[in-house]
């Protein structure tokens, strides 16, 4: 499918398409990630928007800390910021679920990131920073944050109210910075700010505060919101389909099949409702798209939401059926919510363990409906697809 951009692009749903890319030499089919619309925000060189042999440097630099040891460490974090957070939920009111996912993982990636436990204290560089983050998502699903978001599309730099808005990020990431490096305890410290002041190049050069500000925009902004939607999807599609729901608090409450049923609960939410949509590369040589011949040049859109609803795929794709998951595990190049290949998403075990835990709590401490029986559509804000109403749930009753 052919879009509607100035330049030439296509689209694919097809696995074998994706297999093609994603398996490819990176020279031959770039990431376009550097013409993301995030670039303005997170400029060139972060390891979300940097291309070739930046991107592998960064991420061999961060990706220990989201696998293996570093995620059991993080696993009570997550289980004490649920716990804390749903007490003080509201009973027998509507309200939008999305942003209370987003305090929670928002205080887990802090931790991971600054080591800091808990929440902040107030006046902190680090209280400033959190509630900065949160005011700049809560603005990105407004209208004039939307218009905001169009005005820097395909921009290097940031223009408009985009600059000062984005100054509100990085002034105390800058003082956060500064104090870090000062610390008598640097080299003992296992935070991700205290390994990225550390960390040298091959030629012995330390990185600037500016890298080490993108690298941390970066995270906070990508390792938070998304893991938080995706929950937020969870708990939309179980409320609006008893049968998924019932299995997954029979489970939960009765220990019975527990982590094989939300395993397969997040995975089918992440297939129904992928968080991110889309994913590119931009191929250099001309390329082959099944009968297709594609000119170099051409950015290639790899449809996840479309691939993630084929029939041949998943019957009754347009159904919420985490049970069809009982003895199957993904396909690389058939779920794709992470992306894939050397771009795949450093923080997806992080992103998993997270919602494992956040999940468990909810279904056994909460009895948890929906607001109203019609499904929330998407509401699609720069790079991601959210629910258009927060996810709106009622807590009947906290056990």
């Amino acid at each position: 499918m052919r879009t509607g951009e100035p330049v030439a692009q296509v689209m694919t749903g097809h696995p074998e398409d994706v297999r093609s890319l994603f398996s490819a030499d990176p020279a031959l089919a770039p990431s376009t990630a550097g013409e993301s619309p995030l670039r303005p925000i997170l400029g060139p060189d972060s390891v979300l928007t940097a291309i070739g042999d930046r991107h592998i440097r960064q991420r061999k630099l961060l990706l220990p800390h989201f696998h293996g040891d570093s995620i059991a460490r993080y696993v009570e974090a997550i289980e004490v910021a649920a716990e804390r957070e749903i007490e003080s939920w509201p009973l027998n009111e509507a309200f939008p679920v999305a942003p209370r996912m987003q305090a929670i993982t928002l205080d887990v990636i802090m931790a991971g990131i600054f080591g800091i436990e808990g929440k902040p204290s107030s006046g902190t560089a680090e209280h400033r920073l959190r509630a900065a983050t949160k005011r700049l998502v809560d603005l990105t699903t407004r209208p004039g944050g939307q218009l905001i978001e169009l005005m820097n599309a395909r921009r290097a730099e940031p223009i408009g109210l985009a600059r000062p808005l984005l100054r509100m990020l990085e002034r105390p990431i800058d003082l956060l910075i500064e104090q870090r490096r000062q610390a008598d305890d640097l080299d003992e410290r296992r935070d991700i700010l205290s390994m990225l002041l550390q960390a040298r190049t091959e030629e012995g050069a330390a990185p600037t505060s500016e890298e080490v500000r993108a690298e941390l925009l970066t995270l906070i902004l990508a390792g938070h919101e998304t893991t938080a939607n995706s929950l937020a999807w969870a708990w939309e599609r179980l409320t609006r389909n008893p049968a998924a729901h019932e299995r997954l608090l029979d489970a939960v409450r009765t220990d019975t099949d527990a982590d094989a049923v939300i395993e397969q609960t997040i995975v089918e939410t992440m297939r129904s409702r992928p968080v991110v949509p889309l994913t590119g590369r931009r191929v250099t040589v001309p390329w082959q798209l099944g009968p297709y011949a594609i000119p170099a040049g051409t950015g290639i859109l790899i449809s996840i939401l479309l691939v993630h609803h084929r029939e041949d795929l998943y019957p009754e794709p347009f159904e919420f059926r985490p049970e069809r998951w009982e003895g199957r595990k993904p396909g690389t190049y058939e779920w794709l919510p992470f992306g894939g290949g050397i771009r795949r998403c450093l923080g997806a075990s992080l992103a998993m363990a997270e919602q494992r835990v956040v999940l468990a709590t909810m279904a056994r401490r909460l009895d948890i409906a929906f607001d109203e029986p019609a499904p929330e559509p998407a509401l699609h804000r720069n790079v991601t697809m959210i629910p258009r109403r927060g996810a709106r749930i009622i807590v009947r009753s906290r056990r």
